[in-house]
């Protein structure tokens, strides 16, 4: 029983460290209905992401639930950026 325990906790170990690699090795990619593209959501992104936020005084939140204005006006000055463009992919 001892044995089984100590082969259980390990698994949970190995599975808890594994599942957050895996998810953030797999990078979202949000389409840009404005611009007609892609942007790849990794970490890159995110950097433009909240520089954007601290730039145009909001409030920290996910990209996904902000309202469609919001979601344009960040293609919008992303795209006026002219910065990284590997995060596109037309």
């Amino acid at each position: 029983m001892r044995f089984l325990k100590q082969h259980l906790i390990s698994i949970a170990m190995i599975t808890a460290l594994a599942v957050p690699a895996a998810i953030t090795g797999c990078a979202a990619r949000v389409y840009d209905p404005y611009y007609h593209d892609y942007h790849t959501w990794n970490d890159g992104e995110v950097v433009y992401y909240h520089q954007w936020e601290h730039d145009t005084h909001r409030r920290d939140e996910d990209f996904r639930k902000r309202s469609p204005a919001e979601q344009k006006e960040y293609f919008d000055w992303r795209h006026s950026q002219g910065h990284d463009r590997d995060n596109d992919h037309h």
